[in-house]
């Protein structure tokens, strides 16, 4: 069975088509545009939902083209229908809905965080693991039960992709500045003390925000040091208490800060410490991506047919521990 997917949360649009065999997929195309800002600036929805539209096609084309298939051989299509930024999510709603109609295929709207834990575990090949899912739009620590994904811990405030972005934007980088600043931070080993707010299983990182701008002006390496140690001191804290209390022998790390080697780091040496399985999504599917989309489609179309163009959505608030999961 294939599965065409569409991406289109934030600033990336993407297609990817992945086949079914059975519990395993495999990936056979997956083709990205990425909507880039001017440096120091942040995702403009419009700028970026103008940048999808205009990109669909081509991408489109060139997905279909890399997995070899005409898109007469497509068995159902899934699209990102939230969380996300309003503009962009309906740009790739509207590409999905076009083609569903005009070529009677079925279609499936996407939960996007989903998406991100249910691709790692496919790529990594976890099977009940505890997921922390930090991205720019996600910072949550969540495990299995009950057919939902239960939340054992969040930020209270911006997420930790926010923070690297916000913080890369403010010493005038282009985004995602998350890369750049793991960069500087490799150049420096002098820690500046920094707030740190762990909240139980929780973390809020606005102080801290606020407290690295003040600390540029001594040394960007050393401010790029110290917010990773203690951002991800704290995410590592929060996950270790939730390993704790469910008594999980799997970790898995998903979503684009996933990619950051200094996190894998100190989250590997919590789970040596709790005898638990250490897994990381790769790099190359750790952001935002068609495939993630696709694959979930895939898994739901086991379980229940596709819905009606009338019945299809997006939704810019839509929380991963509201969906219910039937496959």
């Amino acid at each position: 069975m294939l599965c065409l997917g569409i991406e289109s949360t934030a600033h990336t649009f993407s297609c990817a088509i992945v086949e079914r065999k059975g519990k395993q997929g495999k990936i056979l195309s997956d083709v990205r545009k990425i909507y880039r800002p001017p440096a120091g600036e942040g995702i403009h929805p419009r700028e970026a939902s103008r940048h999808h539209a205009e990109n669909s096609p081509e991408v489109l084309s060139e997905c279909l083209k890399k997995a070899n298939v005409k898109i007469d051989d497509i068995d159902m299509i899934s699209y990102a229908a939230g969380p996300g930024l309003g503009p962009c999510l309906r740009i790739g709603a509207v590409v999905a809905r076009s083609l569903s109609a005009y070529y009677g295929i079925p279609i499936y709207p996407v939960n996007h965080a989903l998406g991100h834990i249910e691709l790692g575990k496919m790529l990594t090949g976890a099977k009940d693991p505890l997921v922390l899912l930090v991205s720019g739009g996600h910072t949550m620590i969540l495990a299995f039960l009950s057919k939902k994904w239960r939340v054992f811990g969040e930020t209270l405030d911006i997420t930790v992709g926010q923070l690297l972005d916000q913080i890369g934007r403010y010493a005038g980088f282009a985004s995602p500045c998350g890369p750049k600043i793991e960069e500087l931070a490799s150049q420096s080993t002098e820690y500046v003390p920094l707030p740190y707010v762990v909240k139980g299983n929780d973390v809020s990182f606005s102080g801290l925000l606020s407290a690295t701008k003040r600390a540029i002006p001594r040394g960007i390496e050393a401010a790029c040091f110290s917010l990773q140690e203690t951002a991800f001191s704290m995410m590592g804290e929060a996950t270790e208490r939730a390993l704790s209390f469910t008594g999980k022998k799997e970790l898995l790390v998903v979503g684009g800060v996933a990619a950051n080697k200094r996190l894998s780091n100190i989250l590997s040496s919590i789970c040596a410490r709790h005898d638990c399985k250490f897994f990381v999504a790769p790099k190359e599917y750790s952001g935002d991506c068609g495939s993630q989309i696709s694959w979930i489609g895939l898994l739901e179309s086991s379980k229940k047919p596709g819905i009606t163009i009338e019945d299809t959505f997006v939704k810019q608030s839509w929380r991963l521990d509201t969906v219910e999961i039937l496959y």
